[in-house]
């Protein structure tokens, strides 16, 4: 199976949100903080990357949550 990694630009341009948010989704000591936002693999010691399957499963979670009435 062949992965692709995203760099955070593409990952804002999917999502919809800006860097800041993205990191705050990461971040468990934020209020915006969610635990199923994908994790970024760490390609160097001051890089890294989204795999793209996982951000495209996150994308699908919360639209299916749209769909079902629910919050993500």
């Amino acid at each position: 199976m062949s992965e692709t990694f995203l760099r955070m630009p593409i990952v804002t341009g999917l999502i919809g949100l800006s860097k800041n948010a993205v990191y705050d989704r990461l971040n468990p000591k934020s209020p915006r903080h969610d635990p199923s936002f994908p994790k970024p693999v760490k390609l160097g010691s001051h890089s890294g990357a989204f795999v793209e399957s996982e951000v495209h499963a996150y994308m699908q979670a919360c639209i299916q949550a749209r769909n079902q009435g629910g919050k993500k």
